[in-house]
């Protein structure tokens, strides 16, 4: 069981910007359930793609992996033989713990959790590739080039999922969707401070896109086919798929 997130509840007074450390990683499973709308269910249905996408033979790559949850629910989905999921982040406190969590449940597919940095790692023989709510904690210049990448690693057929938090073009639906988040998170107990202290240290660092350009992102790094298959509020996941060449 995770503390509850308390980080902000008190005025900080340089908050500089947002970081993946000890504290965070502590209180990590808290935070993100009250903070992102639907991200259960995200993990779950992550786990059912895998059931539909993982081919015998092949790899899973979970990037920006922190706790695991992803890996996890992966791992419990795979009924092919022959995998290995490799669960990458570059956060020293939260791989320690993904490493504990991972441990704690006993499974047949192997899972290989690195510390390293996304952009450095080679992508090969995958058939899905997970970016959960991680491609908006790189800078814009290099997120194509992730993409490019695990376009070129997915094997014809495999599929990478996409989740991040979403801008909006319609400003209005923008504004709206917004102050819904905020209703979102009061009511999951966070106050006026602790909202405005986070949103404050991750404006910097958190750089999101409108679901028109994930798409032609997605589409510029070669993929043919990609859409939203969920979303709740401006939270939600795209999948993208590689042809099949036959």
């Amino acid at each position: 069981m995770s503390d509850r997130d308390t980080l902000f509840s008190a005025p900080i007074a340089q908050l500089g910007d947002w970081t993946f450390d000890e504290r965070v990683a502590e209180v990590f499973p808290d935070m993100i359930q009250r903070s992102v709308p639907g991200y259960s269910t995200i993990i779950s249905m992550i786990g059912m793609l895998a059931g539909r996408f993982v081919s015998a033979g092949s790899q899973v790559y979970d990037l920006g992996c922190s706790l695991g949850a992803a890996t996890l629910s992966v791992r419990r989905n795979i009924k092919a033989e022959g995998c290995r999921i490799i669960a990458i982040d570059n956060s020293p406190a939260m791989v320690e713990r993904c490493r504990r969590h991972l441990d704690a449940f006993r499974a047949e597919t192997p899972v290989e959790v690195q510390e390293a940095d996304i952009r450095e790692v080679k992508i090969e023989n995958a058939s899905l590739v997970i970016l959960n709510f991680t491609l908006q904690f790189l800078q814009p210049d290099d997120r194509l080039a992730l993409l490019k990448k695990v376009y070129s690693g997915l094997n014809p057929g495999g599929a990478l999922v996409l989740s991040e938090k979403f801008s909006f073009e319609d400003q209005t639906v923008g504004d709206l969707l917004f102050d819904m988040h905020h209703d979102f998170k009061r009511a999951n107990g966070y106050s006026e401070l602790e909202i405005s202290q986070k949103r404050s240290m991750l404006e910097n660092v958190m750089l999101t896109d409108s679901v028109e350009s994930h798409k032609a992102r997605l589409s510029a790094a070669g993929f043919q086919h990609a859409g939203v298959w969920f979303q709740c509020v401006n939270f939600g996941s795209l999948v993208a798929v590689k042809e099949n060449h036959k």
